[in-house]
């Protein structure tokens, strides 16, 4: 029988990080198209006024990269993916208030 390997790849973010147009959309797989559509529709807020000179932090790449995949994975359209986004943070900042809660409650 055939043996099946499976691997994880990931990229270690720091939230000091910066990177340019041009890096993100190479750590993203993304062209700068699909990026500035993020931007427009507030999914990704960089610094800097002009294309040329955004950089994103390490959150606007982790952000991208979730926004992309829900794009190419489950066919969701700009404003889905914005959607998407806001209830996963949101359920990211529920599950860490219920876990600060249930440490203060065995305490």
């Amino acid at each position: 029988m055939a043996q099946i390997e499976t691997g994880i790849e990931g990229i270690l973010l720091d939230d000091a990080l910066t990177v340019s147009l041009t890096e993100l959309t190479q750590l993203c797989g993304a062209n700068g198209r699909t990026i500035k559509l993020l931007v427009v529709e507030g999914v990704l807020r960089p610094q800097g006024g002009q294309p040329t000179f955004w950089r994103f932090d390490g959150h606007d790449v982790r952000r991208a990269r979730r926004a992309i995949r829900l794009q190419r994975d489950l066919e969701l359209n700009l404003a889905g993916t914005a959607l998407a986004l806001d209830l996963l943070d949101e359920l990211e900042r529920l599950r860490e208030r219920l876990q600060t809660l249930e440490r203060q409650l065995s305490e």
